[in-house]
């Protein structure tokens, strides 16, 4: 039985320019991110991964289709509503941190909830701030936290707010790759005991192996998706072929 889906894209096209000049960086793009997962989104330089990424987060406007997260149609929102529902319904990881360097590590992740004039669940944040082992850290500011550290304040700010859903674009793209595989495996803890749902961007197949479920861009449109069913002592792969072509 499949989860409920907490975002979902149907037929959505984003289309610069027009005529000789028309360019699709997505194509009449369908796709659902189950609740309790881990997606990763790869494909080349120019798939349309990041921009798939951008429209589902109510950051770009989709040239036609729609986008729905939480049941919520993200084209029927004002300026206003949009920012309420990035700020209370989407977590946000990106490659360069964006932490604010005047504030601890503690106020950073709870920044969100503060510009929402929301104090949050407590009991939730203190589990984020264990799951992702930054007790010890929460009175530094940025400056004083290395590359993994600022990326783990990020990770659990996208966290405290309890999000419907979580876009990561390549979030271990600025560190080496054992802190990369260490910030991967606090976002797997994530899904897996806190029950999180994210989707991330990728370009590197390590990173993707972390994912429940990997969907493959090219040219604007889904070329693939691939599952990985993971058992004791195996791991099944499940592609399932969207253009036919081998």
């Amino acid at each position: 039985m499949n989860n409920p889906s907490a975002a979902t894209a149907t037929n959505v096209s984003k289309i610069y320019g027009h005529g000789d000049s028309e360019v699709r960086a997505l194509d009449d793009v369908s796709v659902q991110f189950e609740t309790g997962k881990f997606t990763a989104i790869m494909g080349p330089s120019g798939s349309g991964k990041s921009t798939l990424m951008h429209c589902m987060a109510g950051l770009d406007e989709m040239t036609k289709g729609s986008v729905t997260i939480a049941d919520i149609d993200i084209a029927s929102l004002n300026d206003k509503e949009l920012t309420r529902l990035r700020r209370d319904k989407i977590g946000f990881v990106f490659q360069s941190f964006n932490l604010v360097p005047t504030l601890t590590a503690d106020e950073n992740i709870r920044l969100p909830l503060l510009l929402g004039n929301n104090k949050g669940n407590e009991e939730w944040i203190q589990k984020v701030i264990n799951t992702v082992h930054l007790q010890d850290r929460l009175t530094h500011r940025p400056s004083e936290l290395s590359g993994g550290q600022q990326q783990r304040v990020a990770v659990a700010r996208a966290l405290a707010s309890e999000p419907a859903i979580i876009f990561a674009d390549e979030p271990t793209g600025n560190l080496d790759s054992t802190t990369g595989n260490e910030i991967l495996s606090f976002m797997r803890k994530a899904v897996d005991e806190l029950g999180q749902t994210i989707v991330m961007v990728t370009h590197d197949p390590v990173s993707a192996s972390y994912a429940d479920r990997i969907v493959f861009l090219k040219d604007g449109k889904i070329a693939f998706l691939m599952s990985y069913y993971k058992l004791p002592t195996k791991t099944f792969l499940k592609t399932n072929d969207i253009t036919g072509e081998k």
